[in-house]
């Protein structure tokens, strides 16, 4: 089954770029399988953190890595991704995150003054019983902002209230939640947030709350299990969803991922799991550095937060001015003294944010990263600040590899770069963790998405190109070319077109046009028994232009263009 709907998938996306004549899926019943097989050669290939092939090749076959080494034979027809003086790493995980989970629109609520004090469980923020799974949408935005950055997987749970629900572990990548899902029911997402305007919604009431419904869970699980041995003589146990919802957790065969970001969070949550019992991972970790003793003592498996606050490098440069200065003239003021004491006490507090994982890692406290509030456009910058104050590269990339592949449970998939496991793979022009370092091309369970290099994407000065005119352009696939027009008009800022493809002739409307200095993206819709739609990136260079075409579930291919002459 899962080959047949792979070879359905690979089909239908040819067919969109016409490789396919449509008229030829009629006529031919034996239509050979296009090739899902890639061939990753010429790069340097970090399997693990501190384990590297120099030169190496990496050949994916159905999602699957097929074989890694220096001396890999190459199928011919596999499709070549040339990766000269790039690096290959296994796909990042976000060990907690709301990725790929649609956010339920907030309603406005017209409380039951008599009724606040003994809200309904929903309305209280308690839906155990709801699932990460459920929520799952393949065109979530958040699942490309990540993956352009090298996440493959995330931990990914419901969003809002104490008790929103299980979480699950998913690709980022798939047509679906069937398809994203790799491992379900993996926690209980809990957190300390109260509800707005009825009980509990203050943090001691959640954990009186959380401690009731723990307690009840537990005796109503052990009646109905006595009930279910000998109903004789006992009441039908009442059905409570809610409660069974938490028989795993009390069981224990469900661990509890609590979001606790500040030291009194901590302590709080180390206090419930000690007066509960029930296993416990701790997430989104922002302020743990004076908490390190006492969350080592738990045993709990950590994920630190990625969402950092802003330390500029000027203000540092600023600093040193100022006690250059400060030599030069004379005795500063007591107000002036009071203020560089308040300035240095809050740059110490900031410093403690990055240095802290370099502390959780030599008091021996193994961890990954969760990434359920950090905007993606610092993560990157916020991760090589890190590394600037004490974690190492290996260090970070067990965070982001190993450490959360053995915590989720899923090193036996992911996590390293090795023969047999998933094909998660992110492929940088150069070492990943340095400035200048450009993610080329990601393979979720072997699809692969390509991205341009940021350095290309503007002209000097970032002035924007005009698009207008009809570009002809072909798109390279495992199988053959496509081809069709794009026809763009308008003025800036109401740019409008189509764009034709091959294998009907159909003419498609362009939607969401932006021009971002010479780059220029914008997407259309086309049916293919259901509608789909297509992501275009170009960027153009005088009267040419190279680029991708993207379809979420199937990838991302490499197009190319030329302007036609103006008549």
């Amino acid at each position: 089954m899962q080959k047949r709907d792979s070879l359905f998938r690979s089909v239908c996306l040819l067919l969109l770029i016409g490789v396919i004549p449509l008229i030829g899926l009629a006529q031919d019943s034996d239509l050979k399988p296009v090739t899902n097989k890639y061939a990753i050669k010429n790069a340097t290939i970090v399997q693990a953190p501190g384990k590297t092939i120099q030169n190496g090749t990496i050949l994916i076959e159905n999602g699957i890595i097929k074989a890694v080494g220096s001396s890999v034979s190459i199928p011919a027809d596999a499709w070549i991704v040339d990766a000269d003086s790039m690096f290959v790493y296994a796909g990042f995980i976000s060990g907690l995150s709301n990725i790929g989970v649609d956010k339920p629109k907030e309603e406005e609520q017209n409380d039951d003054r008599r009724l606040t004090g003994n809200p309904s469980y929903e309305r209280a923020g308690i839906t155990p019983g709801n699932s990460a799974r459920e929520m799952l949408k393949s065109d979530e935005k958040s699942m490309e902002d990540f993956r352009k950055l090298g996440f493959t997987a995330s931990h990914s749970v419901p969003h809002d209230g104490m008790l929103p629900g299980t979480g699950s572990i998913i690709l980022l990548g798939g047509k679906d939640s069937e398809s994203m899902v790799v491992k379900d029911q993996t926690s209980m997402f809990s957190q300390l947030s109260g509800a707005d305007g009825v009980y509990p919604n203050t943090v001691i009431g959640v954990m009186a709350k959380y401690r009731d419904l723990y307690r009840k869970a537990s005796q109503a699980r052990d009646y109905e299990s006595k009930y279910n041995s000998d109903p004789n003589g006992m009441e039908r146990p009442a059905t409570d969803a809610t409660l069974q919802a938490l028989y795993p957790v009390v069981s224990k065969q469900m661990t509890v991922a609590f979001k606790a970001e500040s030291v009194k969070d901590i302590m709080r949550v180390i206090a419930l799991q000690r007066d509960l019992g029930f296993k416990m991972m701790f997430g989104e970790i922002k302020q743990g550095w004076d908490a390190i003793p006492a969350i080592k003592s738990t045993g709990a498996p950590v994920f630190l937060s990625l969402d950092l606050p802003e330390w500029k490098e000027e203000e540092k440069k600023e600093e040193e001015k100022d006690e250059e200065k400060e030599k030069e003239e004379k005795t500063p003021t007591p107000e002036e003294l009071e203020e560089k004491a308040l300035k240095e006490r809050q740059n110490a507090m900031i410093k403690n944010y990055y240095t802290q994982t370099g502390k959780f890692q030599s008091n021996g406290v193994k961890f990954g990263f969760s990434t359920m509030e950090v905007k993606s456009k610092d993560l990157k910058t916020n991760l090589l600040k890190i590394i600037e104050n004490g974690l190492s590269q290996d260090q970070a990339l067990a965070a982001l590899t190993t450490e959360p592949a053995s915590i989720l449970g899923v090193s036996n998939l992911m996590g390293t770069i090795e023969t047999g496991k998933m094909a998660n793979l992110v492929v940088s022009d150069t070492a990943y963790f340095t400035k200048d370092a450009n993610v080329r091309y990601v393979f979720v369970d072997g699809i692969k998405y390509e991205y341009e290099a940021k350095k290309k994407k503007k002209k000097s000065g970032g002035e924007a190109v005009n698009p207008s005119g009809s570009w002809n352009y072909t798109t390279e696939t495992p199988q053959g070319n496509g081809s069709g027009v794009i026809k763009i008009e308008g003025n800036p800022g109401d740019y409008s077109g189509t764009i034709t493809v091959s294998f009907n002739g159909s003419t498609n409307d362009i939607e969401n046009l932006v021009v971002d200095g010479n780059n220029v993206t914008f997407s259309f819709k086309i049916n293919m028994g259901e509608e789909v739609t297509v992501d275009i990136s170009m960027n153009i260079d005088g009267d040419t232009f190279e680029g991708t075409l993207s379809v979420a579930a199937f990838g991302s291919f490499p197009m190319e263009g030329s302007k036609e002459p103006e008549k």
